[in-house]
């Protein structure tokens, strides 16, 4: 007996491949904005301008402005975890051409930021957060290009 040729509904929260839409995939997003978040209300508003004379007051909460430097290591601690979920097989990002997109944008994107302090490093207060961060725009660089490998692992 034949199987009959008639086309399937497509449930678009469920393609064929999985589901776009899943628990893993909102953390996974929820992380990213948050890292992203939690650097630029540091930057912008906690943060005290070190080229600012006399220094101002640091801006609220003080536990941000007590944190100091270690605000960058959450905030992209935290983006980088969200990437990282992201290359399961159960987020779009973790299966198909998905995987190729991150391992290939972490890759350039750490590469991209890598030259783009080597560039400026000369005056390093010329762009944001790169000035603050110093040598370790190296780590944040190498750390993109970490997670790049997360998703080459799961490349077919």
């Amino acid at each position: 007996m034949a199987k009959s040729k008639l086309p399937k509904e497509r449930d678009l929260l469920a393609p064929v491949r999985g589901p776009v839409f899943s628990v893993r995939f909102i953390v996974a997003v929820a992380l990213m904005v948050l890292g992203i978040a939690w650097i630029a209300y540091y930057y912008l508003v906690v943060r005290v301008d070190p080229t600012v004379l006399p220094a101002p007051k640091a801006g609220s909460p003080a536990f941000m402005a007590d944190l100091k430097n270690w605000n960058y290591l959450i905030g992209f601690g935290a983006l980088m975890i969200g990437l990282m979920v992201a290359a399961h097989p159960d987020t779009p990002l973790g299966r198909g051409r998905g995987v190729v997109v991150g391992m290939l944008g972490c890759f350039l994107i750490g590469l991209l930021w890598i030259c783009t302090f080597y560039v400026i490093s000369d005056n390093v207060s010329r762009v944001a957060i790169f000035n603050d961060l110093g040598q370790y725009n190296l780590l944040v660089g190498i750390a993109f290009m970490a997670v790049g490998f997360t998703f080459a692992t799961r490349w077919e």
